[in-house]
């Protein structure tokens, strides 16, 4: 069998920055591998570059999304209203809550949710709202902050896995996984706007065990006989370690110039390309609009250019196929989508060279 040779030019490759190696041998050399100093120096710093409070390091995106529709009590035949189209990581933890999934549809320019749709398919049992920040622009989730359904105020989760840096939701959950802006390996970050939130959060992510009474107690859990503590809440092990937060601390130092390569690539791309931009773009992914989508992948693989189409509309699988309702808007779109290389090892001229290849590919 021949080897499939890799393209010239990747869609997407994991970014290590300068100083990573050595915080990460730090930590190597230390007592602590597991979750440690670094973990809480991760946090605190995070907060203090984003402006936010009440952030929790977990071990991947994913993580942050669960424990917040379990802050949120999300559970069987609550409605939840989200996008058909993120990464199923954003809707399989709503599914295996058995939450009645409401698809709203999305917006043809930017592709994150319709907030018009959305306010047509609030009730009095709509339980959460799920917004995505997809391929890192921004979908707006202030509007529906505070916002009562007759039945109770309504919870919105921002999953911003694609666009670090932008926030906004009661909970805003972030990925570190290998092709994000920083990347731990893998890991993520939940952001809570009330602390007492994030205090549970906290619990939750480690068996529900407080860790600080533990450390009180030099890491023992009994004094003369006498437990120090109990546990309320079943968590989970969903801790971030110190190897991870190493390379996000590492990762922080860096995130501005991070995003301002990849916005000087994107703009070389929006100039001659349909591609698909927003408010307050992280520039997370590159996508734009096409067409004969199976003609423009054909071209540009034929010019070394890897493309794809890196979400997958959820209701297309079966297990989500019973909450599948008429989107016009999304399906309009499904069929146009892709997405180009854009990463921090492009230089500007590779991208000049993507951006005319994806042009004369739309002809």
């Amino acid at each position: 069998m021949t080897p499939v040779q890799p393209p010239r030019y990747c869609i997407a490759r994991p970014w290590i920055p300068p100083g990573a190696m050595e915080e990460v041998a730090d930590t190597l050399n230390s007592r602590w591998i597991g979750q440690g100093p670094k973990v809480d120096r991760f946090e605190k710093e995070f907060e203090r570059k984003f402006g936010v409070e009440s952030a929790v390091a977990v071990n991947s995106g994913t993580a942050a999304l669960e424990l917040a529709y379990d802050l949120i009590g999300i559970g069987p035949g609550d409605e939840v209203i989200t996008t058909p189209l993120t990464c199923t990581a954003t809707n399989i933890p709503l599914l295996r809550r058995g939450a009645k999934i409401v698809f709203a549809d999305i917006r043809r320019d930017t592709l994150t949710i319709d907030k018009e749709d959305v306010n047509r398919k609030i009730t009095a049992r709509t339980k959460a709202i799920v917004m995505v920040n997809l391929n890192g622009i921004d979908s707006g989730p202030e509007e529906f902050l505070g916002r009562d359904s007759g039945g109770g105020r309504i919870p919105v989760v921002v999953d911003s896995s694609q666009a670090l840096g932008n926030f906004g939701g009661d909970y805003t959950t972030c990925s570190f996984q290998a092709i994000k802006h920083i990347t731990t390996g893998d890991g993520g970050m939940l952001v809570c706007r009330n602390p007492e939130h994030a205090r549970e959060a906290k619990l939750l992510r480690w068996f529900g065990i407080d860790r600080e009474l533990k450390i009180g107690n030099n890491w023992q859990p009994y004094k003369r006989r006498a437990i120090l503590f109990d546990i309320e809440l079943p968590g989970y092990k969903y801790q971030m370690n110190d190897i991870a937060a190493a390379l996000g601390l590492a990762g922080l130092r860096t995130y501005d110039r991070v995003v301002e390569q990849r916005r000087a690539i994107f703009e070389i791309y929006r100039r001659c390309l349909p591609m698909v931009d927003g408010p307050s773009n992280k520039y997370g992914y590159a996508c734009l609009l096409v067409e004969d989508r199976a003609a423009f992948a054909d071209k540009m693989a034929a010019a070394g250019i890897e493309t794809n189409v890196l979400q997958v509309r959820n209701d297309a699988y079966k297990i989500f196929r019973p909450f599948r309702i008429e989107l016009p808007n999304m399906d309009w779109v499904e069929d146009r989508y892709i997405s180009i290389p854009l990463h921090n090892h492009l230089t500007l001229d590779d991208a000049r060279y993507i951006a005319g290849c994806a042009a004369r590919a739309c002809l």
